[in-house]
């Protein structure tokens, strides 16, 4: 059997930080911002957990895909930003979306979380193992960010997505390819109990050189070409490297839809929250292909191309 995508779901806080209000917090304006990343506003969740977005978008992911919570055999639980220790993320969404013959666990990869979480469904389904997957990436960034740091405050924001993965006779999971360079790791981390750090040069000349290196090693494997890709859904980290990134594969803007305006870098929950804005936006039509690509801490970065409503 093959992996195939067949519903979808997000949430975003209510809550909505402006460049304005956060020029009353640290030394920046909106110009300045938005020049340099691309981001107007971000959300906040003020009130709730990592795991209350998560099960909002869980829940949003089944009804899109029309099927009961019992239905899932795995949740995976994508976030860097858990509540607990333990239980884990996937626990409690087990726990509050009634998905009670569900098999749960946790990955943390960051920016690429969403990726790696697909991959893994994927891997599980070909094996036979399980039939229906749910995969929930939530992060609360908002929790770790140092809001006197002009730096990294302007850039991340909180959010859930989600989707659910199915076994098919036809292949809509298409290639993938993931990497991990630990030997820079030390250019994004966040320690226990302590704040983002980064060191964004680095993360630019990282992300902009290794994403199109793996995107055209999916294609090849995957059997197409750039022109073959109708939608790429890229980690909304900033609009620059989005731009740099399109520019060395020379794909055309319209081919790339964007939220980093409005919602900021959710870190792994960032393509899942795209790919169910752009899916209930009623832009995917049956047949479409889309590359889908995530990178950050770790360094980790993975691409993927889907073939979606097969």
């Amino acid at each position: 059997m093959k992996a195939t995508i067949i519903g979808t779901g997000s949430y975003i806080p209510e809550y909505i930080l402006t460049n304005q209000e956060l020029s009353t917090m640290v030394e920046t304006d909106d110009e300045w911002i938005v020049t340099r990343t691309g981001i107007s506003e971000r959300r906040i969740q003020k009130s709730g957990d990592v795991a209350d977005m998560a099960v909002n978008a869980a829940l949003k992911a089944l009804d899109n895909a029309g099927i009961n919570s019992e239905d899932i055999d795995l949740i995976i639980a994508a976030t860097s930003t858990p509540d607990y220790l333990f239980p884990n993320c996937s626990s409690i969404i087990q726990k509050n979306t009634g998905a009670i013959n569900a098999v749960c666990f946790d990955i943390s990869a960051a920016c690429s979380g969403f990726i790696m979480a697909l991959s893994a469904a994927k891997a599980y389904i070909e094996a036979g193992m399980y039939k229906k997957v749910l995969i929930v990436c939530s992060e609360k960034m908002s929790g770790i960010t140092d809001w006197k740091d002009r730096s990294t405050c302007i850039l991340f924001g909180d959010g859930a997505g989600a989707c659910v993965v199915e076994s098919s006779e036809q292949e809509g999971v298409k290639s993938v390819d993931l990497h991990n360079e630990g030997m820079l790791g030390e250019v994004l981390t966040a320690k226990r109990n302590e704040n983002i750090v980064m060191n964004g040069q680095e993360v630019f000349k990282f992300a902009v050189k290794k994403v199109p290196q793996s995107i055209l090693q999916t294609l090849e494997a995957a059997n197409l070409t750039t022109e073959d890709i109708d939608w790429y859904l890229f980690h909304q980290a900033n609009a620059r490297i989005t731009a740099t990134i399109a520019k060395r594969l020379k794909v055309p803007d319209e081919k790339i839809p964007m939220n980093v305006d409005k919602c900021g870098n959710t870190s792994a929950a960032s393509v899942a929250i795209l790919l169910d804005e752009v899916n209930r936006k009623g832009m995917l039509k049956k047949g479409d292909k889309l590359m889908l690509a995530g990178f950050g801490s770790g360094l980790t970065w993975g691409t993927m191309a889907i073939e979606w409503g097969i």
